[in-house]
């Protein structure tokens, strides 16, 4: 046989090894799907495995508003393009709105910009589709367009219908459309996040797949001009540490002759949302001239993981699995789909090859997604403690406007914010001598009552 002369052919150890003229389908073209699609069409081709991929999707990322959107705020690390680019995957210039150089990190206690604390860790802003709605389709690559061409150039084909439901005929994943047509696959991976009823309907027919915790967040556009955008963001991403109840995080990012808005909390209703906007730290940045909110939504995102994110013939990856707490779920999806699709070609699609093979790099994410937590939680009480957020001020401050020595502090905000590094590292850097003697000297600078407009004094 063909398949028995490849030397990467585990033998009787394979777990339903794929084989030639295999059939393989993937639930979701947004980056988690496109990506997998992309890594087991590559890694096929290498050890000459013929096997057929459908990418599933309804939406077009070429269009504006919802019919292209894939319910994100759309920043990437730098460190993430250099990634792609070493797989091949090199995004073209018009994919970035902007090269975000610095957060600008906005407090009651007063304002400090964060520069990039390495030059590989800058990030990017982009449209996931191709922009909001009520406005003109933008003239450039949107990130999920293209990473979905590329899946396509590498044999993938395109199946634009929406699947309603999965369900076993014999030891077959079987996709049931919402026409009502079916198709039998000897693979089915899910990416379809955790917005879409089909986590739902799986679970059903799955009793020992147990869906994901998850937490509502909130995105809006709003268009001004590219002038106006510039002059009032520049090229930082804005996030503000203020202490409106029920606010975990917000951020404005600038896009273009557009601004993002992102926000994180407990119950996002319009009460919440009408805080955050007319708050004086907002107010002081927010472009002029911004016509109300062009296009918005309110997504869930993933915050504890599917368990197991994956069975005999079955596999989930990105948000329908496993992601990083709050930040950087692109790098999640990329990570889960290269694991997923190696796994799947060199060691099989049952469930004990995904579980010896898959299940450690999600296993990772979800550990570092613990120390998440407790940072998350930490932040939280500095966040709503005036003190401790003049103390992080003028240590901020103090680092950024020294041209030698750490800035533990400045670190840890950008690699919070941006999810650049693990939250692991971030932990370590607040647990180094430098960081705490630092922190409880402004700390205990910082108990001299504040003066008018703010704690503007210089911190040693």
């Amino acid at each position: 046989m063909k398949t028995s002369e490849r030397r990467w052919v585990p033998g009787a150890e394979a777990e339903l090894p794929l084989e030639d003229g295999s059939r393989v389908a993937v639930v979701g073209g947004g980056p988690a799907g496109s990506f997998f699609s992309y890594f087991l069409l590559k890694m096929a081709r290498d050890v000459d495995l013929d096997v057929e991929l459908d990418l599933w999707e309804p939406r077009s990322f070429s269009r504006c508003g919802p019919a292209g959107c894939n319910h994100c705020g759309g920043v990437v690390s730098e460190t993430l393009v250099q990634m792609l680019a070493a797989e091949g995957i090199e995004l073209p210039v018009d994919v970035v709105q902007r090269a975000v150089e610095s957060y600008v990190i906005h407090m009651d206690a007063g304002t400090v910009t964060v520069e990039s604390p390495v030059h590989e860790r800058r990030i990017a802003s982009l449209y996931r589709g191709n922009g909001p709605r009520e406005g003109e389709a933008l003239q450039v690559h949107t990130f999920d367009g293209y990473l979905q061409g590329r899946a396509v150039d590498r044999g993938a084909r395109l199946v634009r219908k929406l699947v309603s439901d999965v369900e076993w005929i014999g030891d077959r994943p079987q996709l049931i459309a919402g026409d009502g047509s079916r198709s039998a696959y000897d693979l089915v991976v899910l990416s379809t996040g955790v917005n879409s009823n089909l986590m739902t309907n799986l679970t059903r027919h799955e009793p020992d797949i147990r869906a994901p915790k998850t937490a509502r967040t909130y995105i809006c556009e709003f268009r001004s001009t590219d002038e106006e955008v510039q002059r009032r963001l520049g090229e930082s991403m804005h996030v503000f540490l203020v202490a409106i109840p029920r606010l975990e995080f917000a951020a404005l990012i600038p896009k273009g002759e557009c601004v993002t808005m992102c926000m994180v909390g407990e119950e996002i209703d319009q009460e919440l949302i009408h805080a955050f906007l007319t708050c004086p730290e907002v107010l002081d940045c927010f472009p002029a001239d911004a016509t109300p909110c062009v296009c918005s939504c309110s997504p869930l995102i993933n915050v504890s993981g599917t368990r197991p994110p994956f069975a005999d013939r079955l596999v989930m990856i990105g948000d329908s699995g496993v992601t990083r707490l709050y930040k950087d779920g692109i790098g999640a999806a990329y990570r889960t789909a290269k694991a997923a699709a190696s796994t799947a070609i060199f060691e099989g699609v049952s469930a004990e090859a995904f579980r010896k093979y898959y299940w450690p790099t999600c296993r990772r994410i979800t550990n570092d997604n613990a120390i998440g937590r407790l940072l998350f939680a930490a932040s939280g009480i500095f966040r709503h403690s005036a003190l401790s957020r003049r103390a992080v001020l003028r240590m901020t401050r103090s680092e950024q406007t020294s041209e030698n020595g750490a800035r533990p502090m400045s670190s840890i905000l950008w690699n919070m914010f941006s999810g650049s590094a693990p939250y692991r590292e971030i932990l370590m850097t607040g647990m180094r001598p430098d960081f705490l003697g630092g922190l409880a000297w402004n700390v205990a600078a910082s108990l001299r009552p504040p003066s008018r407009g703010g704690d503007t004094a210089e911190a040693a």
